[in-house]
């Protein structure tokens, strides 16, 4: 039987491939609630994106999935009403910078909010948010850990 993708992820993904990171963001996204809140973790290159575009996949959208780093935020319709809002928040500079974005609405189905620089934000996170941790191994192997 094979092991549930929360319990494989608290053990530690290392996958070889774009493909294989969006492979297992996908098998993820099949256990997600409604209403999930991802913060990604980990330093530039490490496939926060990559990562969000198999979530994207696997909720039926097709539009191509970037770095929202210069808008801060994009949404994302799905085929199955789930939306999936990416949101960058590197650029964030205080709070209240922050809370003018509004984000607040994204909280609740259908949305999935996927936060790359979590940290940024951290105060503002809710209890719920999972926290994934990507970085790199070694050349052509990263990590995906739940934390």
């Amino acid at each position: 039987m094979a092991m549930p993708i929360y319990a494989k992820l608290r053990a530690g993904v290392v996958t070889t491939s774009a493909a294989q990171t969006q492979a297992l963001a996908a098998e993820l996204a099949a256990a997600l609630p409604d209403d999930a809140i991802l913060a990604l973790h980990g330093d530039l290159g490490v496939g926060k994106t990559t990562f969000t575009q198999g979530l994207a996949r696997a909720f039926g959208i097709e539009t191509p999935v970037t770095s929202p780093t210069f808008n801060l935020y994009t949404t994302y319709l799905g085929k199955n009403g789930r939306t999936v809002v990416h949101l960058d928040a590197y650029r964030i500079e205080n709070e209240r910078q922050f809370d003018d974005l509004m984000i607040e609405d994204f909280l609740s189905k259908p949305y999935c909010l996927v936060v790359e620089w979590p940290e940024k934000i951290a105060t503002w996170l809710p209890a719920r948010t999972l926290h994934l941790t990507l970085s790199i191994e070694s050349p052509g192997q990263h990590r995906v850990v739940l934390t």
